[in-house]
């Protein structure tokens, strides 16, 4: 498969809480959208991939935009549903068979937390019974376990938390718009120690719509593209600790991350260090601190300085999560990895507003993690040479 592949059209609902609006209708909403953009009609498109945990197939979508025939294939892969339908949507043109692909997800949760059951992650029932299927007490657990290893502070958790709400506050699409400070982070009821309340996403509605497109259909439509560098998704490997896991083992092994991001750089033939925005996982804010390290931007405790500095920050030296990432915008698990994916294609145009990273970046690099020990990753690359863009200086 040597078809380069490229986003030509991005499409995305607003997330948070829409009650006018089904998951159904708000996807309908996002690929609307993206056509749009494109340039396109919904008879244009050959295939699509698309999926979504809590608000039905996405291949229902048809009866709104259209019944044109066209293969349309349900995904489900937890939180990386969208990373997945993208891979699918860039093998099925990097293949040859199609020049016109459409990735989408969405979701509708219900209010509350996540109600993940055992027996659907092969676990038995006494695995929730303890009340570790409720994800907060997982990820409070390995937070605690990361922190007395690698000697990361309480801070540096309310630091990511305060970046994420001061980007929300400038991206239209973002659920959480006002600022909270660090006090309020550090000081607000304690959920599952040592996270609290600021520091963990939630459950939310929303939609993202992409189409993907061969090199050959971009130049005869004269589309404004981003190219697919590379997308890599990994499951777990022996000895990993990972979500709805019933126990870890004493000798340490893999991680999905390292392993999506090891064969992204490869497949894309750059490095960490040639990335200039990055969108990770960060579901509660020790998410975000453990990718930073695992996708191979620092090594582990060294996110205490870059936090400090100021480096993750839209006009630092690798800006992380520029539209605040789940922390800001929630997670409605079918949309949110595509989520990440939009960001970076609207920062790789230079289209993101308040919240435009300095100096028109190259490659853009999104990141998704979910249970039961998965990764997706992608990198984009900005090629035009229209827009004038230049590698920001490092």
């Amino acid at each position: 498969m040597s078809e380069n592949v490229y986003i030509i059209g991005a499409g995305i609902h607003p997330f948070g809480r829409t009650d006018s609006r089904s998951g159904r209708e708000q996807g309908v909403y996002a690929v609307r959208e993206a056509l749009q953009d494109a340039g396109l009609e919904w008879p244009d498109i050959e295939c699509a991939y698309g999926g979504s945990a809590a608000a039905g197939n996405a291949d229902i979508m048809v009866n709104e935009l259209g019944l044109t025939s066209l293969p349309f294939t349900n995904v489900a892969n937890g939180c990386a549903t969208g990373g997945s339908a993208l891979a699918a949507s860039q093998q099925a043109i990097a293949s040859g068979m199609y020049d016109l692909a459409l990735a989408v997800g969405f979701d509708k949760h219900p209010r509350g937390a996540f109600n993940a059951k055992p027996a659907d992650y092969g676990l038995p029932e006494w695995y929730g019974q303890t009340g570790m299927m409720l994800t907060t007490q997982f990820f409070a657990l390995k937070i605690q376990r990361y922190m007395q290893l690698h000697g990361i502070s309480r801070t540096t958790l309310g630091r990511v938390a305060e970046k994420a709400f001061r980007n929300g506050t400038i991206t239209p699409h973002a659920w959480r718009r006002s600022p909270v400070d660090l006090d309020t982070i550090m000081n607000a009821p304690m959920i599952n120690d040592p996270l609290t309340k600021y520091m963990f996403c939630s459950p939310a509605e929303g939609a993202v719509a992409l189409i993907l497109a061969s090199e050959k259909k971009m130049k005869e439509l004269g589309a404004d593209g981003v190219k697919i560098r590379a997308v890599a998704v990994k499951t777990r490997p022996p000895n990993s600790f990972e979500v709805f896991q019933p126990g870890i083992s004493i000798e340490e092994g893999g991680k999905p991350t390292v392993l999506a991001s090891q064969a992204a750089f490869e497949k894309a033939g750059i490095g960490p260090e040639d990335i200039s925005v990055a969108q990770l996982q960060d579901t509660e804010s020790g998410a975000e601190i453990m990718h930073m390290a695992e996708n191979g931007f620092c090594k582990d405790g060294e996110q205490e300085e870059w936090l400090a500095n100021g480096w993750t920050e839209i006009g630092g030296k690798l800006p992380v999560n520029t539209d605040g990432g789940c922390l800001a915008c929630g997670e409605p698990i079918g949309a949110s990895g595509l989520r990440q994916v939009y960001e970076n294609v609207t920062q790789l145009r230079g289209r993101a507003g308040e919240r435009q990273v300095p100096g028109k970046v190259r490659f853009g690099y999104s990141h998704v993690y979910g249970a039961p020990g998965l990764s997706a990753v992608a990198i984009l690359e900005r090629t035009s040479l229209r827009d004038g863009w230049r590698a920001r200086s490092r």
